[in-house]
């Protein structure tokens, strides 16, 4: 990471030369919004996926949190574009951030001062052996609501709730979490939306199993109509992650990832299945501009 520079606050610096004191608010509380963007190398050159959809999320989160980002939305994704320019990034991971940069001992500091960075490394595939799909458990903790704290912003304390279910999840010998909601419906991964199919119909949980509205997930919801599939989204009942054909997990870092097995039993056969094999190249074709008819959700890198 020593080579690569960050965009911090206006200005391009070396990685390792991004710091803040450890008295700062964010590191204290974890008062931090931020984005999860991936860019893909493509023929005509490197394409960030979506970026204006995330940088209006970003700045969705920052006004839940009340922070006032010193930057306009196209003055951020533009920065998102000379980070990734200026480091000749091909497939790479993106995080803007925004968080208090207050040396402050208050829960709210008097004067907020709200710094931004934004970071982009090469990045791959999130879990190891992706392909052959992934084992999960139906964690103990439950999934934070909205009525304890604003699940639709994308904030860095949100995140807490996730580090202990993949903690427990992985020391179970599992690779990731599947989260209930506080009303005992299925909600989503760690940081994953999660999509079963039964009978040919892919289910989703809605925005009422307090899930966070993940951009993937949309996008998912738009091609798999556009493939022929009929997409429900609705509450799902735990049970029906041990009957259903296929599951697959969406997120920016997550991409499309089969899950075969849930809480050690088998999703359907125990193998990747076809709706989700179909699902995952239709996606890989989009994001790498292969498919045309969804050029409007890449921003080429000039």
């Amino acid at each position: 990471m020593s080579n690569l520079k960050v965009w911090l606050d206006g200005k391009l610096v070396n990685h390792e030369d991004a710091t803040v004191p450890i008295s700062t608010h964010s590191l204290q509380y974890g008062t931090g919004i931020f984005e999860g963007i991936r860019a893909y190398s493509t023929s005509k050159g490197t394409a960030i996926f979506r970026l204006q959809d995330h940088t209006e999320r970003f700045f969705n989160s920052a006004r839940i949190y009340r922070m006032k980002i010193p930057f306009a939305p196209k003055e951020i994704s533009d920065a998102i574009v000379e980070t990734v320019k200026v480091n000749s990034l091909g497939d790479c991971y993106i995080r803007p951030f925004a968080f208090y940069a207050n040396y402050s001992e208050l829960l709210r500091p008097k004067t907020p001062k709200i710094s931004t960075y934004i970071w982009a490394f090469p990045f791959g595939a999130y879990f190891e052996g992706v392909l052959k799909g992934i084992k999960c458990r139906t964690s103990s903790w439950q999934r934070i609501s909205s009525r304890m704290l604003p699940v639709q912003a994308k904030a860095s304390g949100n995140y807490l709730n996730s580090i202990v279910g993949i903690n427990e999840a992985r020391d179970s010998g599992f690779d990731d979490a599947i989260f209930t909601s506080m009303n005992g419906f299925v909600a989503e991964g760690s940081g994953e939306n999660i999509f079963i199919i039964k009978n040919g119909e892919i289910i989703t949980p809605g925005k009422d199993s307090d899930i966070l509205l993940g951009i993937t997930r949309e996008s998912i919801i738009t091609m798999a109509r556009d493939m022929g599939f009929h997409v429900t989204e609705r509450f799902v009942h735990r049970e029906e992650l041990y009957t259903a054909d296929e599951i697959f997990f969406s997120g920016t870092a997550a991409e499309v990832t089969p899950i075969i097995n849930v809480d050690n039993v088998p999703v359907g056969n125990g193998n990747v299945g076809d709706v989700t094999k179909s699902i995952a190249n239709a996606f890989s074709d989009i994001v790498r501009g292969k498919n045309g008819n969804y050029d409007k959700w890449l921003h080429y890198v000039a």
